[in-house]
């Protein structure tokens, strides 16, 4: 009989435990984040951790959300699909978080849009740009605009800003490189360039020449080659060994601070397409931010530093109107219209916003804003 009634006892103690904990709300909200913080990629990733964190210390200063705190649960991709699964799988089924930055790589978030769209996991990436994310589904969004529309920046610069008519294309053959390419070459075609040769490459190729030969042959006036900065660096470096001395333009998988580090001086005179601060249009919010990040990093921050810190805000603003759950937050992001310091985010009804791009220069080891107005645009690129 003893045993018996500790027996019950023991069955009313678990499902009281149980209750309490069905019912206990989180003492923080948590965001997860996957982001390549080790492996050839890190340097991005470290970026994303730079803004995130600034992010999150902004948000926490103020109050957090309702009064909770906000925390991130960060989870290493090395930069590959594979791993960027398997930091999806724990994010979902050990961390449950409703929302999830990531992932960095168009051929990641790619990877893993599929799985996070079936469990109805908010995935929002501050990176990718791959046209094909647009049609995954409903809880993928993020606040970059895609390859289609870096490609037609990148023809109308070729043609306008450094006036030239003939192009060779050199891209990373995945789907961020080959969309890209395409991109720059339908629409460099359709406002009157030529383009004279096609190329591609690998990611983790070190050797280009052969194809940069077959390049030089066809004299064009200008190449475009959209990868990561690895590969890039490479190229840019043998091009000139070869003797192509025409300006190489580039997207924003190339933008990154160890791209001279690779290439020294054969990087100069390139450029490189990427969304950067919102000028004319949140200027405040860009100085808060610059101001921000010099105190807590020193220096000024990459432009990928700058997508987290404002994906991570408006996830934030999301949460506060929506509530701490995916479909909450899901809606709330169509809803909202968010200025920050990559200008107005507004999302379509495909998860998707439309923002300007810029150019870049590199410059004696640093990146310079280009001043240009692309035609038709009402935003320069300054």
């Amino acid at each position: 009989m003893k045993t018996f009634a500790m027996y019950c006892g023991s069955i009313v103690l678990l499902v009281s435990i149980l209750l309490v904990g069905c019912s206990k709300q989180p003492d923080a909200y948590k965001i997860g984040v996957i982001t390549p913080l080790t492996g050839s990629r890190a340097t991005y990733g470290a970026a994303t951790k730079q803004g995130v964190d600034l992010a999150f210390e902004r948000i926490n200063k103020a109050g957090g959300i309702d009064g909770k705190k906000v925390e991130a649960i960060y989870e290493d991709s090395r930069g590959e699909p594979k791993d960027a699964g398997y930091a999806l799988q724990k994010l979902i089924n050990v961390d449950r978080v409703p929302v999830i930055l990531g992932a960095f790589r168009s051929a990641e978030t790619q990877a893993i849009a599929g799985t996070a769209e079936s469990r109805k996991v908010v995935l929002f990436s501050a990176s990718s740009t791959a046209d094909e994310i647009k049609y995954v589904g409903d809880y993928i969004f993020r606040n970059v605009p895609t390859n289609s529309d870096q490609g037609k920046t990148a023809a109308h610069f070729v043609l306008e800003y450094l006036q030239k008519k003939t192009a060779a294309v050199l891209y990373q053959n995945d789907d961020y490189g080959k969309s890209l390419g395409e991109a720059f070459i339908e629409n460099f075609s359709n406002i009157g360039g030529k383009i004279l040769a096609q190329e591609t490459f690998e990611g983790g190729q070190k050797d280009f020449r052969h194809a940069l030969t077959k390049i030089k042959q066809m004299r064009p006036e200008v190449v475009f080659f959209p990868g990561n900065y690895e590969e890039c660096a490479l190229i840019l470096k043998q091009a000139r060994q070869l003797g192509i001395q025409v300006p190489f333009v580039g997207g924003d998988g190339a933008y990154s601070p160890d791209l001279f580090g690779i290439a020294g001086s054969a990087a100069n005179g390139s450029y490189y397409t990427l969304m950067a601060m919102g000028y004319g249009v949140s200027d405040e919010e860009v100085a808060n931010f610059l101001d921000g990040f010099k105190k807590a990093y020193g220096g000024e921050p990459d432009v990928y530093a700058a997508y987290a810190y404002d994906a991570i805000l408006v996830i934030a603003d999301a949460i506060k109107r929506g509530g701490y759950t995916s479909d909450g937050i899901k809606d709330a992001l169509y809803k909202l219209e968010f200025k920050g310091v990559t200008g107005i985010t507004k999302f379509d009804s495909y998860g998707e916003v439309s923002k300007p791009y810029y150019l870049y220069e590199a410059k004696d080891g640093k990146f310079a804003l280009v001043t240009w107005v692309p035609t038709g645009s009402v935003t320069a690129t300054r």
